[in-house]
């Protein structure tokens, strides 16, 4: 089994295929990453605000357009200001894309799956 590594987070979703690639990669690349379920451990509203800032990202952009949640809430429209959104992804953490991963090397949203080999370092023994 290979050592946690506790640098390397992901906040993941186990029913989602992209996410659990992004495991597979960083497990393949000789990582134990600590994995947050983040819809059975949702993010605290500084938490999240952290993550989009080590992104460069506004809750906008990193907001699930995929699901009922998004339509419901009509998310779609152009008056939400960031704070509201952020509040609501507090809440709805299912409105957060995924995976992001954090390492000692960066902050991706790793869409495509590929992002996440940015911010890996280098391969484990």
């Amino acid at each position: 089994m290979k050592p946690m590594h506790p640098d390397i987070t992901i906040f993941h979703n186990p029913s989602c295929s992209t996410s659990r690639h992004v495991l597979t990669l960083i497990r393949e690349a000789g990582f134990e990453p600590q994995v947050v379920e983040y819809l059975k451990t949702p993010y605290t509203r500084e938490q999240l605000a952290g993550l989009l800032q080590a992104l460069g990202l506004r809750p906008r952009d990193v907001i699930r357009r995929k699901g009922d949640l998004y339509t419901e809430l009509d998310l779609a429209r152009n008056d939400w200001t960031d704070g509201q959104l952020l509040d609501l992804m507090v809440s709805h953490p299912a409105l957060v894309e995924r995976p992001i991963v954090v390492t000692p090397l960066g902050t991706r949203l790793c869409r495509p799956t590929e992002r996440v080999l940015e911010v890996l370092p280098a391969r484990a023994a």
